[in-house]
């Protein structure tokens, strides 16, 4: 079993940036970010493999950028130019099954910590 905790969000005004972190309590494959607006499923934003293959929705594609270290176990998003639409409870999610392809969550997940882009 792994534990995530993130940190990082917050209220921001379009635009603008937000950088989230999860710290995982043990070793894991893949690693990444979803989120869910209210209203909405859950969605992949960004994953990443231990090897720093990365996969990104196509609507943050440019703006969002993921990164890990794994020496730490942890994982960031670092978020540029939000926008509104990016509003939305984001949670760190963590696979320790070895081998599955990026776009699939695993069975680890965060609390969650919410973005808020104001207009």
């Amino acid at each position: 079993q792994v534990r995530l905790v993130e940190s990082g969000g917050g209220l921001v005004q379009a635009g603008g940036s937000l950088t989230l972190s999860c710290a995982a309590s043990g070793s894991a494959n893949n690693m990444g970010w979803y989120r869910q607006a209210p209203g909405k499923q859950r969605e992949l934003v960004a994953q990443m493999t231990r090897g720093a293959n990365s996969v990104y929705a196509d609507s943050v594609k440019g703006r969002f950028t993921i990164s890990r270290d794994n020496a730490k176990n942890t994982v960031d998003l670092q978020m540029n130019s939000l926008k509104p639409e990016d509003t939305a409870v984001y949670y760190c999610n963590a696979d320790l099954v070895r081998g599955r392809p990026l776009g699939y969550s695993g069975d680890y997940w965060g609390q969650g910590t919410q973005v808020t882009v104001s207009s």
